[in-house]
C-alpha cells in the first residue's frame, strides 16, 4: 500500500454509514502509551527517537493486529505531511516536529499509530457516525496486540504515564466530529459551547486543539482522563453528544417550521453554485458543503449521499488537491482545480 493509493481514496470512515450519522460525522478514540524505559518525545534524543519507531514498528509487524503500512513521517515532504493531516492521519504536532516519527495506518484508515507525537505512540481508530464505543473496543484491542510485543509505561496508582498529566491514567481521548449547522443559523452555539464546556468537555475546531471551526463542523472531546475509567469516559462523551444532537435536531425543526422557504434557497443555491462553480474557496467549499449536507439530512435533496459531500470536504483541502495537480499550487490555481474536482464529484 502506497503513499498514491491512500491520497486517491476515500477512507471508510467518510462514508455516512454510522449511528446519527446526519449529525455525527465520526467517532474518535485515541490512547496514549509510552514505552518503559525510555525517555519521553520532548526528552529524547534522535537515536532514542529511532529505537522507538523501530519498537513499535516491529511490534505491529509482529502482533496479531490488522496488517499496517509504517510511512515516516521524517522522510515526507510537507505536502505528504499535511495531506496525512488533512485525513487525520496525523496531527498538526507531528507534521511539523523533526527526527525520527512516523504512523502507521491499517487499509481501511479506521486505525493509525503515531509514533513519536507528544508521546512515544498516539493509537487511534475512527469510525462513522456515534460509535465512541465500538471505536474504543477496536483501539484497546489494538493495544492489546501491540502489548506482547511492547512493554507500556505505567504505574499501579497513576496509570498510564504520560508526557502531559491531563492524559494520565487511561491515556483516552475520545472525541466525535459533529456538523451543527442548525445552532449556527438559530444563533445558539455559543450557549451549546458554554454548556459543554461545564460537563467538562470541550468544543474545537475541524482539526482540533488551536484549530477553527470550518462548515460547521466541531470537535467534542474529552478534556480530563486521570481518576476516570474508560467506560466513564465514553459514557459521558456519549451523553453530551446525543445532548447537542437533540439541540441540533430541535434547531433543524425549527427553521424546517419557521423558515423552510429561506432553508430550502440556502440549500439549492449552495448546490447550484458547487455544481457550476469555476472558483470556490476552502471557506466557501466548506460552507456551501455544510448547507448541502443540511439538506440532504432535512430531505430537501434526494439521490445525492451524505458520503459523497463527507468526501469533498475532505478531498478538496489544499494538500489533497497539489497531490492531485502533481505539484505545488498557487490559492487561485487550487481554487480552479476545487471547483473541476466538486463538479466532477457531484455529477459522478
Amino acid at each position: 500500500m502506497t503513499f498514491d493509493d491512500f491520497a486517491s481514496r476515500r477512507a471508510g470512515w467518510l462514508d455516512g454509514a454510522g449511528l446519527k450519522a446526519s449529525f455525527v460525522i465520526s467517532s474518535r478514540v485515541r490512547l496514549a502509551r509510552n514505552l518503559s524505559r525510555m525517555p519521553f518525545t520532548n526528552r529524547a534524543d534522535d537515536t532514542n527517537k529511532q529505537e522507538i519507531v523501530d519498537q513499535v514498528v516491529q511490534a505491529a509487524e509482529t502482533s496479531p493486529c490488522p496488517e499496517m503500512v509504517y510511512f515516516d513521517t521524517n522522510a515526507q515532504d510537507n505536502l505528504q505531511r499535511q495531506l496525512f493531516v488533512e485525513r487525520y492521519l496525523i496531527s498538526p504536532a507531528l507534521a511539523t516536529e523533526s527526527g525520527p516519527r512516523g504512523v502507521l495506518v491499517d487499509e481501511t484508515e479506521s486505525a493509525s499509530i503515531m509514533i513519536n507525537e507528544e508521546d512515544h505512540l498516539r493509537i487511534q481508530v475512527i469510525h462513522s457516525g456515534l460509535q465512541p464505543f465500538d471505536a474504543c473496543e477496536a483501539a484497546l484491542s489494538l493495544e492489546r496486540d501491540l502489548a506482547g510485543g511492547l512493554d507500556f509505561a505505567a504505574s499501579p496508582k497513576w496509570g498510564f504515564l504520560t508526557a502531559c498529566a491531563t492524559n494520565t491514567g487511561t491515556g483516552l481521548r475520545a472525541s466525535t466530529l459533529i456538523h451543527l449547522p442548525g445552532l449556527a443559523l438559530t444563533k445558539e452555539m455559543d450557549g451549546v459551547v458554554r454548556g459543554v464546556a461545564q460537563l467538562g468537555f470541550a468544543v474545537r475546531g475541524i482539526y482540533g486543539e488551536g484549530s477553527d471551526s470550518a462548515g460547521n463542523l466541531y470537535q467534542i472531546s474529552n478534556q480530563l482522563t486521570l481518576g476516570r475509567s474508560e467506560k466513564a469516559l465514553l459514557e459521558g462523551l456519549d451523553g453530551v453528544v446525543n445532548q447537542v444532537v437533540e439541540c441540533e435536531r430541535n434547531a433543524r425543526e425549527t427553521l424546517a417550521r419557521e423558515a423552510r422557504e429561506q432553508i430550502e434557497d440556502k440549500v439549492w443555491r449552495a448546490l447550484g453554485i458547487m455544481e457550476r462553480a469555476r472558483l470556490l474557496t476552502s471557506q466557501e467549499l466548506m460552507n456551501f458543503s455544510s448547507a448541502v449536507r443540511l439538506g440532504i439530512d432535512m430531505g430537501m435533496l434526494q439521490g445525492l449521499e451524505t458520503g459523497t459531500i463527507n468526501d469533498i470536504m475532505v478531498g478538496t483541502q489544499p494538500s489533497h488537491l497539489q497531490h492531485r495537480a502533481g505539484k505545488a499550487l498557487e490559492a487561485n490555481e487550487r481554487d480552479i482545480l476545487r471547483a473541476s474536482v466538486v463538479r466532477e464529484r457531484l455529477a459522478a
